[in-house]
Formats: structure tokens, C-alpha cells, sequence
């Protein structure tokens, strides 16, 4: 059961964190904010994160709560094709409306210069394991191709996110990121699609 606090408390530092970045911006939020709205403890925070930095590269757990949100919801017996489609619409809604573009581009470049984890690449989350459950399924069913291996597809999947991500940052947010993947993500999956 300590493991299970442990984690709880992790998460509330992590989402008390998320909320006063865009609320406030990364550079007015300090670590006493973030333990006051967490309702945690000084103690704990350091537990968990040498510092405010660490918290950065912690978005990819707001994105796996999505996703744990989103999973009650799925029928692998459905279309993988469309649900992958609809998974990535409701991600990057999320991500349009309440991620900074900011914190987005302080995040990827994090990740690019840590010696450290890689959490957008950790296969344990929850965003790779459901998304290699619905391309799995999605092969058995014969809606995605067979002749691909599950993890190629997935590999390519979310690359193609990230590079959309990650493109968004760099063109400061100046197109709509939801409606710009909806447009781009047929035609890209179209590839792994059974014709």
C-alpha cells in the first residue's frame, strides 16, 4: 500500500504542478505553490523531484492520465483505425486548451538534453501500452496490416505526434495542432491500413 501512496502523492505534486504552470507561467510558480495546492509537504516534493526542472519532464504523465481516462471508453473490437484517429484528436485537445505552448517547448527540449529518463520514451506508460493493445487488436480484426509488426506501427504512431508536437512549438502555435493532425493522421495511418 506504500507504494500505492507513494504514487498518489507523486501524482498531486505533478498535477497541482501542471495546473499552476498554466495558470501562472513555469517561472511564477514556485515549489511552496505547488505544495500548497498539491496539499502535500516540502518533504514529500523533494521525495519525488530535485526541483521545480524535474517537474518538466513530467507532462507525459498528464498525457497518460488522458489516456487512462479515455480507455474505459474503447472497443477493441472496433475500428483501430478510427480509434486511434479519436485518441489523438482528444490528446491534442487536451494539449491545445490547457498545456502552455511554453511549457510543451521546455518539456521536449528537456528531453533532448537529459542524461537521465526519457519519459516520452518509457514503453512502460500507459499511452504505449494502449496504443499497442489497439494496434494489436486492430491487426487480429484485419483493419491494420499484419505484415507490419505491432511495434513498428506504434514506433511510427508516435513519432508521427511527436513531430507534430514538436512542430507546433516551433511555429509558435499559429495553426489550430487538433484540427491539423485530424487532417494529417487519415492520410498517415492510411499506410498501415488494410486495403
Amino acid at each position: 500500500m506504500p507504494r500505492k501512496d507513494s504514487r498518489n502523492t507523486k501524482m498531486k505534486i505533478v498535477n497541482a504542478a501542471w495546473e499552476l504552470f498554466y495558470e501562472n507561467g513555469y517561472e511564477n510558480t514556485t515549489i511552496e505553490d505547488i505544495v500548497e495546492r498539491s496539499e502535500t509537504s516540502k518533504g514529500s516534493f523533494y521525495h519525488h523531484f530535485s526541483g521545480k526542472d524535474a517537474l518538466l519532464s513530467t507532462l507525459s504523465y498528464l498525457f497518460d492520465d488522458k489516456y487512462e481516462a479515455l480507455e474505459s471508453g474503447i472497443d477493441l473490437d472496433g475500428d483501430a483505425f478510427q480509434t486511434l484517429i479519436d485518441l489523438n484528436r482528444e490528446l491534442f485537445f487536451m494539449i491545445e486548451n490547457r498545456v502552455s505552448l511554453d511549457l510543451l517547448a521546455r518539456m521536449y527540449s528537456t528531453q533532448l538534453v537529459t542524461a537521465g529518463e526519457k519519459h516520452l520514451l518509457d514503453n512502460n506508460r500507459t499511452y504505449f501500452r494502449l496504443l499497442k493493445k489497439i494496434i494489436s487488436h486492430g491487426q487480429q480484426n484485419g483493419v491494420l496490416r499484419s505484415d507490419v509488426s505491432t511495434n513498428e506501427i506504434l514506433k511510427a504512431y508516435a513519432l508521427f505526434e511527436r513531430a507534430l508536437l514538436y512542430d507546433w512549438c516551433l511555429c509558435n502555435g499559429n495553426y489550430s495542432l487538433c484540427n491539423y493532425s485530424q487532417s494529417l493522421l487519415p492520410m498517415f495511418l492510411n499506410g498501415f491500413k488494410v486495403k
